[in-house]
């Protein structure tokens, strides 16, 4: 099977370390979904995959046809621009509470066992 090889970062075996852990990932904990840079075109994704948004969207192009605007195309957009925003507001303090989270376990102090 396959081995892993622990070498503590200490002392004489700093430079043994830094070569070595190079080659494997680290281990920190990341449960967020999101970053700063893919949060808006991933949330609005997971947005637009509930079938009531989707319904509300096709309710606001309808209203852009001349044919069949039934009130103000502003008006029509209202209802939807609001639960995008709230729920954009939810997931993103959602996804900080777990940064935080983990940003606390990853600094954790641990105890290695040594014979």
């Amino acid at each position: 099977g396959k081995h892993r090889i622990v070498i503590p970062c200490l002392g004489h075996f700093k430079e043994e370390y830094e070569k070595v852990s190079k080659l494997y990932m680290n281990n920190k904990i990341r449960t967020t979904k999101y970053t700063l840079l893919n949060f808006l075109p991933r949330n609005l994704f997971e947005q637009f995959h509930r079938v009531a948004n989707l319904y509300f969207l096709f309710l606001v192009i309808l209203n852009w046809v001349p044919l069949v605007e039934a009130f103000q195309k502003e008006i029509a957009m209202l209802p939807l621009i609001v639960v995008l925003i709230i729920i954009a507001v939810k997931d993103g303090l959602e996804d900080y509470s777990k940064y935080k989270m983990d940003k606390q376990i990853n600094n954790l102090l641990t105890k290695v066992y040594n014979r």
